[in-house]
């Protein structure tokens, strides 16, 4: 459906992409630093490549890139990657009434695609599930120009790391500029006094348990801002109250 015509001749396809093109350029310098850290971290150009095309999830890979350095345990490699995208159930739950009259392979390929950017900029898009054939076409225009652009400056940035990372210099500071971009996505994210919490939450937690081995430090950090976000839930603005009992 992403290759479809009838999406890109629809004024949504161009509208999806150009507002995730403002983005792209942050999302380059990500991927590429991420490309550039599996060949460092003694993946082979192989394995490198083949988690680039695979993997579409930069936070996992960038998660599980200190493991695999680290000599962890496949288990907690995956356990790591699996908290970190716990997020995506939540998407995936929101996106259901958008999209459950196309046909699974479709919804596989969208699951594939999704990102967070994507998500936001989708449900901003639109607030409310189309309601007839007309509105379907649109959300579904924007979603493949928005998550089309998204997933060539990610893979193919991902992919050049991989392929340069031996000619790319330690000295050029990619993996601070990579810091950077991935700052500037995730601050343009924290709209509300809840998600700055939660930021706030993991970023001293992680440093707290910095001393542990295997960078288990990722997990209690993800832990500690899914505990107190959930207490705190209703109680701040921005948040969403809780359901009476």
């Amino acid at each position: 459906m992403f290759l479809s015509s009838e999406h890109r001749r629809h004024p949504e396809y161009r509208r999806g992409f150009l507002d995730m093109a403002g983005a792209a350029t942050g999302i380059a310098a990500w991927g590429l630093m991420t490309g550039v850290a599996m060949v460092k971290s003694g993946l082979s150009t192989l394995e490198a490549l083949l988690m680039a095309l695979t993997v579409f999830a930069g936070s996992s890979q960038l998660a599980a890139i200190p493991l695999i350095q680290a000599g962890a345990p496949v288990w907690v490699i995956l356990a790591t990657g699996l908290c970190v995208n716990l997020r995506f159930v939540v998407f995936s739950a929101h996106l259901r009434p958008y999209l459950m009259h196309l046909p699974r392979r479709q919804r596989l390929v969208i699951g594939y695609l999704a990102a967070d950017l994507t998500y936001v900029m989708f449900t901003k898009r639109f607030p409310q599930p189309a309601s007839n054939t007309a509105e379907r076409a649109a959300q579904m225009a924007y979603l493949a120009g928005n998550s089309g652009i998204n997933w060539v400056s990610w893979v193919g940035s991902c992919v050049l790391g991989v392929v340069l990372a031996n000619a790319i210099p330690t000295a050029w500071g990619l993996g601070f500029a990579g810091i950077l971009a991935l700052v500037g996505i995730v601050a343009s994210l924290a709209t509300s006094p809840m998600r700055w919490m939660s930021a706030g939450v993991a970023g001293m937690a992680a440093v707290a348990a910095f001393a542990l081995p295997l960078k288990l430090n990722i997990l209690v950090a993800i832990a500690a801002a899914v505990a107190v976000c959930l207490l705190l839930e209703g109680r701040l603005p921005g948040a969403a109250p809780r359901e009476a009992k």
